[in-house]
């Protein structure tokens, strides 16, 4: 049997897909967006931007991963016959490592809330100022090292038992819970008194309120959704074996962050719209609004300790990806050696992560270009790491790939012309259209 991870099904391939794409943006910030850009007329534009971008540099990245078979920093060598190539392939290690070591920071919060909820809900603790709760966890040391180091470690556990018995199976298991979990929190939101004013705020269009700067997120929200540019996609689909149609496998991968991103919202908006309570995005979304909003619901306790623990299923299928794609560059995708460089790189990521995670505390103080460390970490990635990377796989796949490993990859017949036409329009994208759109992004945020 071959050594080399593999992937045991489709279904598998396309839960941690989707498990890595849906993460805290798309359950807590595309929602909080939507509503502050135009309700149904920017989850339009969403739509639109998401089919029309994020879909093609999802489907390059699966055609590079598959077509080359090997680790994401040899990818790029190997397809355009030139290691020099291979710097993309760093560029997104690097990324998804800075990212991971502030990203850890988040679910760690998430585990400690997850226990004081659960002593909460028995009667163990108690507290009425959630705004203080969430100050004193996140400003103190030791908590939220301590967090943080849980967080990696169930990271580590996942990672090192492979791509079958570790990622595949973990997402087999919280994927479909995710999903579950939405639907009981949804049910209960929409059963509370003046609900459908919620609903409609948050998918009602009103193009009024889309601006520029709106149009540039869901521009950029288009393709950072779904966790491209950093090589993560590309890895993944590395593990895949040849019958599985990259098109179909893509579209569902879209279509589910798109599900989750809108059940997001209507299981946030209609209560808040019961109880008045005015929306907010981030962290003070999960950790001080939603507390106060299910203390007002009857079982809200259970609903929220479901809210956290969807919440940790999403940031746990998004975290692992950006543990496994290092472990894999070093291990050329073997699994020899797998759990020692899992806890190698683990260990890194953690102290790396050590600034981000007292930049609410003992180094809130300390800021570079004006921002915390966390906050500077999140820039780099998101803002210019991300795009980057978007950027040289757009051109890379449009430019330097050979046509026939793309044809091959997607399954296109040249004999069929309606296949050929759309390949074509897929390889006009990458070429013309996308880097100008990624180019816009990265230069309006500058502006």
């Amino acid at each position: 049997m071959s050594d080399n991870s593999k992937w045991s099904s489709k279904i598998g391939f396309i839960l941690a897909s989707a498990g890595s794409a849906i993460g805290l943006g798309a359950v807590w910030k595309f929602p909080y967006m939507t509503a502050a850009n135009g309700g149904g007329g920017f989850l339009l534009v969403f739509l639109i931007f998401t089919l029309l971008i994020g879909l093609p540099l999802l489907l390059a990245e699966f055609v590079l991963g598959r077509g080359a078979g090997v680790s994401a920093i040899r990818t790029f060598g190997k397809l355009g016959k030139n290691k020099k190539y291979n710097v993309i392939g760093y560029i997104g290690g690097f990324a998804l490592f800075i990212l991971l070591s502030f990203y850890s920071v988040i679910g760690g919060w998430i585990l400690v809330y997850l226990g004081i909820s659960i002593a909460d809900a028995l009667g163990a603790h108690s507290t009425s100022d959630h705004a203080a709760l969430f100050v004193s966890i996140i400003s103190n040391t030791w908590i939220a090292l301590g967090a943080q180091a849980l967080f990696i470690l169930l990271n580590i556990y996942i990672v090192s038992r492979g791509v079958q018995k570790g990622i595949e199976k973990a997402s087999k298991i919280m994927m479909p819970l995710l999903f579950i979990i939405f639907l009981v929190i949804i049910t209960r939101s929409l059963t509370l008194p003046n609900a459908m004013n919620g609903v409609t705020y948050f998918l009602k269009p009103d193009f009024s309120k889309i601006t520029s700067s709106g149009i540039l997120f869901a521009l950029g929200q288009s393709f950072f959704a779904l966790s491209i540019g950093v090589t993560a996609m590309l890895t993944y689909a590395s593990y895949l074996d040849r019958k599985t149609n990259l098109v179909q496998s893509g579209i569902s991968v879209v279509l589910m962050n798109i599900a989750v991103s809108v059940m997001a919202g209507l299981a946030i908006f209609p209560a808040m719209s019961s109880f008045g309570m005015e929306s907010e995005g981030g962290p003070s979304l999960l950790f001080i609004v939603l507390p106060q909003l299910f203390n007002n619901m009857a079982f809200g306790k259970i609903f929220y300790i479901l809210f956290l623990i969807l919440f940790l299923f999403a940031t746990i299928t998004s975290s692992v990806v950006m543990l496994e794609i290092n472990v894999g560059n070093i291990t050329n995708q073997r699994n020899t050696n797998r759990t020692k460089f899992s806890v190698i790189i683990g260990i890194l990521t953690f102290i790396v992560g050590i600034p981000s995670a007292l930049s609410y505390g003992s180094l809130s103080n300390t800021l570079i270009f004006g921002k915390t460390i966390f906050d500077l970490m999140d820039f780099l990635v998101s803002n210019i790491l991300m795009p980057l990377g978007c950027l040289a796989l757009s051109i890379f796949t449009g430019y330097v790939l050979d046509k026939k490993v793309a044809l091959e990859q997607l399954h296109i017949d040249e004999n069929k012309k309606s296949s050929l036409l759309l390949f074509k329009v897929w390889l006009f994208l990458l070429r013309y259209v996308l880097p100008i759109i990624i180019l816009i992004v990265c230069l309006a945020q500058f502006l």
